[in-house]
């Protein structure tokens, strides 16, 4: 039998990156593997999309050359983010997969964000250097300030896969979870048992709130000081997912105002430039875009992409990376990543 082709294009990640030597060798013995060049992309392409079933990468895919693409049964973004370079219109109405695999970076950064979380509510990581520069504080003198996150009052602002991982670690600590996503029906959160609430409700009420949505045209600079004013004493705002969603001058200042703490695994311009003033700000627990970038998360990608493609190969449905969706594939702004 005939091996359907694939075409590897996965920059910026690598096949090392993503399979380990064992699935790497099932890739390529099930599949007949075409590697794109860096240079002439678009002649390579119109040469060989015609008799292509997989495409392993985020190229740029116009309507004019996914025509030619009779064979192409899905386009497998391993990037993790859907840009505005393919003709999706296209692919819905052809029954063309489009998948991106980034639902495996989900718990990685779950994990992370519920240990900033504990840092923030318990001073760990400012008690570690305290120690280490020989002015630490013992005992209730070193936890005046602390806090407990049991029955914290939790708001998530976006209820995707990073959501869908966090809220399982935080349910043993509390039950008051309040979520904020247009885009998932009321009745889907509340049979979890929890509150679907606006953001100006989330923002004056809730005592940790964690930034887990994706950019889109519609929320880019959506918390403002308007939203972010209206934060109580000794909160928590935990930024996970997209820099853009947040106004950062804004969140500077009211994090100046000195009564409430931030952590942020994202930041408008990365790398963060060494003179950036945002590194001398107080009451900030930073993470240099690290939350989700486990060898074991990457592994996982090719783990993924292998059993999304065995489904496909059999008409099935993928359920292991995430799909694109027509109603809002085409208002997502994510910036491509620059570093693995």
């Amino acid at each position: 039998m005939k091996k359907s082709i694939v075409i590897l294009d996965p920059f910026p990640r690598t096949l090392d990156l993503m399979f380990s030597k064992e699935k790497l060798k099932i890739l390529k013995s099930k599949y007949q593997t075409i590697t794109a060049p860096k240079k002439n992309k678009k002649n390579f392409y119109k040469k060989n999309i015609h008799r292509t079933t997989f495409i392993m990468g985020q190229p740029d895919l116009n309507k004019k050359l996914l025509i030619k693409a009779t064979k192409l049964k899905a386009i497998i973004n391993v990037e993790s983010n859907f840009m505005n370079n393919v003709d999706y219109d296209y692919c819905f109405k052809k029954g063309i997969h489009v998948i991106a695999t980034s639902p495996v970076f989900s718990k990685p950064v779950a994990e992370i964000a519920l240990g900033m979380t504990l840092s923030l509510l318990r001073n760990i990581h400012n008690a570690h250097f305290d120690f280490i520069k020989g002015k630490e504080k013992y005992g209730l003198e070193s936890n005046l300030n602390s806090t407990l996150l049991s029955e914290k009052k939790i708001g998530l602002m976006g209820f995707g896969d990073l959501a869908k991982s966090l809220y399982p670690l935080l349910l043993p600590f509390t039950k008051d979870i309040n979520v904020y996503d247009p885009w998932v029906p009321k009745k889907i959160i509340q049979k979890l048992g929890f509150k679907s609430v606006s953001l100006n409700q989330m923002f004056r009420n809730c005592e940790i709130i964690y930034v887990l949505a994706a950019v889109t045209k519609k929320n880019q600079n959506l918390i403002d000081k308007k939203l972010l004013n209206k934060m109580k004493s000794n909160s928590l705002f935990i930024l996970m997912s997209r820099a853009a969603v947040v106004n950062f001058k804004d969140l500077i200042k009211r994090v100046k105002k000195g009564d409430i703490f931030a952590a942020t695994d994202v930041f408008p311009e990365e790398p963060v430039k060494k003179n950036d003033p945002i590194r001398k700000v107080k009451n900030i627990l930073f993470s240099a875009h690290r939350a989700g970038a486990l060898k074991t998360a990457f592994f996982n990608m090719g783990n993924i992409v292998l059993k999304d493609m065995e489904l496909i190969s059999k008409n099935l449905q993928p359920k292991h990376c995430k799909k694109a969706e027509r109603k809002t594939v085409g208002l997502l702004i994510s910036k491509p990543v620059a570093i693995n």
